[in-house]
């Protein structure tokens, strides 16, 4: 796996080996950031489940100026440090373990990720009704195809979806009634 484009263009990132982490396609990862592109500079972007931090990573590679990221696998969360180290990112970063759903609020973002595992379907409905409570200005959450999510949670309402194999990305924002 390598970061895509930015400052960090064509570097290394170390995966988990297993089924701990399901790592976001490159396709994929680049369709999404070609969208944010006129979001992402300077933004405070939120990895949520980040497994080895490839999302976060190409945020900060593109211009944010900092990131969360959220993981609570122990396997994960060292490849992610590891990642962070060789790249030497660590002071536009922070890992945060636990569970995200426990430590989601507590970080202000512009932009969030949000990419649960995909056989825990209650985690998508609770991560996006909490950041409904305070929605950052725009949440993009990875899911399968095979999971219809909701048009809105609370004031967080589906904006865009873009569907590439069985990956869908479904863009969240705060939407005026």
């Amino acid at each position: 796996m390598r970061v895509i484009a930015g400052a960090l263009r064509s570097r290394a990132i170390k995966g988990v080996r297993g089924p701990a982490t399901r790592p976001t396609p490159d396709r994929l990862r680049e369709t999404l950031f070609d969208i944010l592109a006129p979001r992402i500079s300077g933004a405070m972007f939120l990895d949520a489940y980040a497994g080895t931090g490839a999302v976060g990573i190409e945020a900060l590679s593109r211009g944010a100026r900092h990131a969360w990221f959220l993981e609570r696998n122990r396997q994960a969360l060292a490849v992610l440090r590891e990642n962070l180290a060789e790249l030497e990112l660590e002071s536009r970063a922070t890992v945060v373990t636990g569970p995200v759903l426990r430590t989601l609020g507590e970080h202000k973002a512009d932009l969030v990720f949000l990419d649960p595992p995909y056989d825990q379907e209650r985690e998508y409905t609770a991560a996006l009704a909490g950041l409904s409570q305070a929605p950052p200005a725009l949440v993009v959450v990875q899911h399968s195809v095979r999971l219809p999510l909701d048009e809105a949670y609370g004031s967080l309402h589906r904006i865009r979806t873009v569907r590439q194999g069985d990956n869908t990305l479904s863009f969240f924002a705060c939407v005026a009634s």
